[in-house]
């Protein structure tokens, strides 16, 4: 296959609170504004929130929701430390695994997101 670039489109209910949370607190750079949904940038794609979802106030179990959101870091401790600023509540700052650790938080809606520092362990490792 030949494609230009990967997106993902997440719906979610709390449609205005996810725009404000992946903008405002995980400052992720805006793409494009349309009607019901937002566009935002990342490194090799993008991320599309998107009104139509459903919505959980504690974290969507993974009947509810089986994907997880992660974005890779080389410090962990030091974006914990920037989102923390920015007003994220982490549900755990640091899980420690033979492949790396992560923090884990939850968007408005519930959806799991993971801040990982991976090492070459990793199934996402990129050798250099």
């Amino acid at each position: 296959m030949n494609f230009r670039e990967f997106g993902l489109i997440l719906f979610v209910e709390e449609y205005e609170k996810c725009i404000r949370f992946y903008r405002d607190s995980l400052q992720l750079p805006v793409r494009n504004i349309k009607e019901t949904l937002v566009a935002f940038d990342l490194p090799n794609g993008y991320l599309m929130v998107e009104q139509g979802g459903i919505g959980s106030v504690h974290e969507k179990q993974r009947e509810q929701n089986p994907t997880v959101l992660r974005f890779d870091v080389d410090s962990l401790t030091t974006e914990v430390e920037k989102l923390e600023e920015n007003g994220v509540v982490f549900i755990h700052k640091s899980l420690k695994f033979d492949w790396g650790t992560i923090a884990v938080l939850n968007d408005p809606d519930g959806n799991r997101i993971e801040i990982g520092e991976i090492n070459t362990s990793s199934g996402s490792y990129i050798p250099k």
